[in-house]
């Protein structure tokens, strides 16, 4: 790829990659949240990546599903190669004014790629686009994302929207074994050969997605 940001090298042969959410222990007893911690992983479940959430506690405690975020993305060595960040937003799929938008920057500072909410009264869709905000892709979520904690899909498409080319999936079942049950398993299917920087923008997609349909999906449990 030319000039490819240093460190998504390591994206240039994947075409799945694994996002899991590390509970942390004193979360998991108390039932208050602290710092979301992620390992990327990829098809052999080796890690490539660890990713950190920050933000305050009055914003994870009193705002969670519309809180502003920066995730901070590094490789093994502890080099910061990703990094997800954004704005407050109020959550209102009957407000196009409110819809969603995130910047993926790769080299921390330099924008690779957005994701772009897109209003629809039935599905979840949003585009990834370029660093110049030029259309790339599509993805497009089912009518209901509470899937009985079933796996739920969201199709990558290409822009015209007839093409599936991969998806991103939020597994319920047992993807990826952990003590508890209310972690984020994600997994991320893509063409090997699609721009490293589109690749770092879907993980972006996919914390999005998350904090939008399931991260209070299991309060309460």
């Amino acid at each position: 790829t030319h000039n490819m940001p240093p460190g998504l090298e390591y994206l240039n042969q994947l075409d799945q990659i694994i996002i899991h959410q590390q509970v942390e222990l004193l979360e998991a007893i108390l039932g208050t949240e602290t710092s979301s911690k992620y390992e990327i992983k990829n098809h052999l479940g080796q890690r490539v990546y660890f990713a950190v959430e920050e933000n305050d506690c009055f914003d994870r405690n009193l705002c969670s599903p519309i809180r502003s975020f920066t995730i901070r993305i590094a490789d093994n060595t502890g080099r910061e190669v990703i990094r997800v960040k954004r704005p407050l937003r109020c959550n209102s799929c009957w407000f196009p004014c409110f819809l969603q938008e995130l910047e993926v920057q790769s080299p921390p500072g330099t924008v690779a790629g957005y994701v772009v909410q897109n209003w629809d009264p039935f599905l979840p869709k949003f585009t990834i686009q370029n660093e110049s905000k030029e259309d790339v892709l599509k993805i497009v979520g089912p009518c209901a994302t509470c899937g009985c904690f079933e796996d739920v899909d969201f199709e990558v498409k290409a822009l015209n929207e007839m093409s599936t080319i991969g998806k991103i999936s939020k597994y319920w079942s047992g993807f990826v074994n952990n003590v508890f049950t209310n972690t984020a398993n994600f997994g991320i299917q893509v063409p090997v050969d699609l721009d490293v920087r589109i690749k770092a923008v879907m993980i972006g997609a996919c914390f999005l997605i998350d904090l939008m349909f399931f991260e209070n999906s299991l309060d309460g449990l």
